[in-house]
C-alpha cells in the first residue's frame, strides 16, 4: 500500500484534481489517497464543488506519492514560504512527485526542479515560467518525465500524465487496463502536443 498525498487549495482546478484522482485511485494499486489542505475546513474548486480534507499540511509530510494540481488561483493560494516548504518536505522522501499545469510552476518555485525538465500549460507558458527560471522548460510535451518528477500541461493533460506514472511504477500493461476500464483514450505519447502549436510556442 502506498500513500499519496492529493493537494488542494481554493480555486484547485477540478479536472487537474479528479482526472488524475480516477486514475491513480484505482483499487488496483493499492493506493492510499489523502487529500491534503492548508486547513481543516471544506476546500473550494474553481467550479464550486467542495472537497472535504483528510488531513492538514502540518499534521504530516511523509507520503510515498505527491500530487499538484494546478488552477489559476495556485500562483496566489500555494506560494507562501511554509506552503513551499511542505512541498520540498513531502517531495524528499516521496517515490514520484506529479503536478500538473500551474501547479508544475508552484513546484517549479520550490527548487526542486532547477535544472530539470518540465512542462506546463500552454495557454499560460509564456506568462509564468519566468516564475521558476532555472527549470528547463518543454515548450512541446503533453507530459515530461525527469527522474522522480511527472509535470504536465494543462488540465486533461495531468490525467494521461496520470497514466503515465502508473505505468512508470506499476507497468504499461496496468495502465493500459485502468484507462480502458475508464474508456479513456490515453495519449501514451508525451511529445504529442497540438497546444504547443496553437499557443504560438513552436
Amino acid at each position: 500500500m502506498r500513500t499519496l498525498a492529493a493537494l488542494v487549495f481554493p480555486g484547485f482546478q477540478t479536472l487537474d484534481y479528479f482526472g488524475p484522482m480516477e486514475m491513480l485511485g484505482d483499487p488496483t494499486y493499492e493506493i492510499d489517497v489523502i487529500t491534503v489542505a492548508a486547513g481543516a475546513n471544506p476546500v473550494p474548486s474553481r467550479h464550486g464543488q467542495r472537497i472535504v480534507p483528510d488531513i492538514t499540511m502540518s499534521e504530516r509530510t511523509e507520503y510515498d506519492l505527491l500530487f499538484i494540481p494546478g488552477g489559476d488561483s495556485a500562483l496566489e493560494e500555494c506560494v507562501a514560504p511554509d506552503f513551499l516548504q511542505w512541498i520540498r518536505d513531502v517531495s524528499a522522501n516521496a517515490e514520484r512527485v506529479m503536478a500538473v499545469c500551474t501547479g508544475t510552476i508552484v513546484l517549479g518555485m520550490t527548487g526542486l526542479l532547477d535544472g530539470k525538465r518540465a512542462t506546463t500549460n500552454k495557454m499560460d507558458f509564456t506568462s509564468t515560467v519566468h516564475l521558476a527560471p532555472k527549470v528547463q522548460w518543454v515548450k512541446q510535451a503533453r507530459w515530461v518525465e525527469d527522474g522522480k518528477f511527472f509535470t504536465s500541461s494543462g488540465v486533461s493533460a495531468g490525467t494521461d500524465m496520470a497514466l503515465g506514472a502508473l505505468a512508470n511504477l506499476y507497468g504499461e500493461e496496468k495502465a493500459e487496463k485502468t484507462a480502458l476500464e475508464c474508456e479513456y483514450s490515453w495519449h501514451r505519447d508525451p511529445n504529442v502536443d497540438p497546444f504547443a502549436r496553437l499557443a504560438g510556442l513552436v
